[in-house]
């Protein structure tokens, strides 16, 4: 089985040092990405870490496909505990940035302690630099990206940084890379602001010997060649799709469809796209880069999860205004998911759903924690719900993607079970249940019967492709005999690598309390604590959703996902 190669590189930020470290043992058992963070962290952070304290440490890790020239291969893993979940997780941003990073020869690095003043931190072949920058305090992304070009000559591809919401510790503050790319979900910007580091950079030429399957040749024509709707859509192509199976959440999670669904379609988004936009080595180019001359805004995206959390969830019909969320939530450093989200909550709380510039000046609030408001709606929905009188529509302190489990049952499974919380990507299972699925791969969209272990599976393979790493929309691309080609292993090792990912996740978590209480729904759904019993079943977990032994009090943490 290939792995990523080289060190780890152990940053203190209270010291400003580094040092190296060998970590041929976990690349061997854990590929890369998540899988080789998630090990890392589970060693080395206390249970009872404060997420937002100096002993919380930011794991940033690539896998032995950002050594390859295939598509579907320009992203990067991020792990650390949330804030906004209190659990450990892991995010996954695609861009340019992951080629920089392995061009460092690092296959990891780790951020631990917290600087006293606002710093940068540039990695390079060989060691790292401090330099402190107070004149960023404050700065929006983009005029962090103009900085890092204007002082280092270093393009966007090089740059992770936060914005403002991430220095004043929103908890779904995002870390973004090539300016509108972002590691987003479960506020991991929010770590890095709590360290005062500003921003990363990544640059070098390290040579690499990982030797990748020829098969990655077919991969890349076929991406290049294919006639995808997603080409000229994005991830926007499934949005009525959705709405027609009443899968899309509307007003607040009140409704699961929307009637003014047209103005935020596909075919809307595809309307103001104006050139074509990719990530590394990736002929996919399924990126919609966005602008409305009349509106004066011109953005990335929104993909379908934004047109989600700030079209029909706030009775929003008109794609320029989603637009116009998009670029400020790029600009804050804000994960447009649950930015969305709790601005619906907010709305829905004053009778006050359609109004996007009242959205718009309330996330402006929030980013800054400007007043008792801008306070209350940094938090997210879990803690707000309460005050605002709304529902809690979060699993695990993660407010909901799209792909609505009250239609796709498996899904909604899926966003219980789910450490990261109500993440559609943990397990992807609604890809699965959506009528554009090819039939051989097709689950009834109703009822669980027979979906646990498949829910179990998606994770472990998600698992493995967050560790290799590779995009999910990959999925028509490469198959699960292309994917054990390309990692040289046999598909059964492979997931029985995911498993342990996901397992430590959760021993993780359970340390820190979570256990089945915790992966409960804000809806029903028939047989759903049955459906919980067999998933646990099939992870071999206690019926109280912990892992024997690892997830106890007392484990042995040394021994934690031996590759045995």
């Amino acid at each position: 089985m290939i792995h990523a190669t080289g060190p780890l590189l152990s940053v203190d930020l209270s010291a400003r040092e580094a040092t190296e470290e060998d970590i041929d043992d976990v690349l061997a058992s854990f590929v890369g990405g998540r899988g080789v963070a998630t090990k890392l962290a589970f060693e080395r952070v206390p249970f009872d870490a404060d997420p937002l304290g100096p002993e919380n440490r930011v794991y940033l890790s690539t896998g032995p496909l950002q050594h390859s020239r295939m598509s579907f291969t320009g992203r990067m893993n991020m792990t650390a505990v949330s804030p906004l979940t209190g659990g450990l997780a892991s995010s996954n941003a695609g861009g340019f940035l992951s080629r920089n990073f392995t061009g460092t020869g690092y296959a990891a690095v780790e951020l631990r302690g917290e600087s006293d003043t606002p710093l940068a931190v540039h990695v390079r072949e060989g060691g790292v630099e401090f330099e402190e920058v107070p004149d960023l305090a404050g700065a929006e992304v983009p005029e962090v990206t103009e900085w890092a070009e204007r002082e280092h000559d270093l393009a966007a591809e090089h740059l992770a940084c936060i914005g403002p919401a991430g220095e004043h510790l929103v908890r779904y503050a995002c870390v973004m890379t090539s300016e509108t790319r972002a590691f987003g979900r479960t506020g991991l910007g929010a770590v890095l602001g709590a360290k005062n580091v500003k921003a990363l950079t990544f640059d070098g030429d390290a040579e690499s010997d990982v030797e990748v399957d020829p098969v990655q040749t077919d991969v890349h024509r076929e991406a290049a060649t294919s006639d995808h709707v997603m080409k000229r859509q994005g991830t926007t192509s499934v949005t009525e799709y959705a709405n027609a199976v009443e899968a899309l959440p509307t007003e607040y999670f009140a409704r699961t469809s929307f009637e003014g669904v047209e103005g935020i379609s596909g075919d809307a988004v595809e309307s103001k796209k104006f050139e074509k936009g990719t990530c590394s080595q990736c002929a996919f180019a399924c990126k919609l880069p966005t602008r409305d001359e009349d509106a004066g805004v011109e953005t990335e995206g929104p993909e379908f999860e934004t047109v989600m959390a700030w079209g029909s969830n706030q009775l929003v019909d008109d794609v320029v205004e989603v637009m116009r969320a998009n670029d400020l939530c790029d600009r804050l450093g804000v994960d447009t998911i649950s930015a969305g989200d709790t601005m619906a909550a907010y709305l829905a709380s004053e009778g006050d759903l359609g109004n996007p510039e009242r959205a718009r000046e309330a996330l402006r609030k929030a980013a800054y924690r400007e007043g008792d408001l801008g306070d209350l709606l940094a938090d997210g929905v879990h803690r707000a719900a309460s005050e605002l009188g709304v529902e809690d529509w979060t699993v695990k302190g993660l407010e909901f993607a799209a792909h609505d489990g009250r239609t796709l049952n498996g899904q909604g499974l899926a966003f219980a079970t789910s450490n990261r919380g109500a993440d559609h990507m943990y397990a992807s299972f609604y890809s699965k249940e959506y009528p554009l699925v090819d039939k051989e791969q097709a689950v009834d969209k109703q009822g669980l019967a027979g979906k646990p272990p498949l829910v179990a599976e998606a994770e472990n393979h998600n698992a493995v492709l967050d560790s290799g790493v590779v995009c999910k929309f990959s999925r028509d691309f490469v198959d699960e005999d292309r994917l054990a080609t390309l990692l040289d292993a046999e598909y059964d090792d492979l997931l029985e690598v995911g498993a342990r990912v996901v397992e430590l996740e959760r021993a993780f978590n359970n340390r820190r309390g979570f256990d089945r209480a915790d992966d409960a729904l804000p809806y029903d759904i028939e047989g759903f604590e049955d459906a919980l019993d067999g998933y646990y079943e099939a992870r071999g977990w206690r019926e109280d959703g912990v892992v024997p032994g690892l997830g106890e009090p007392d484990a042995d943490v040394d021994a934690a996902g031996a590759d045995d």
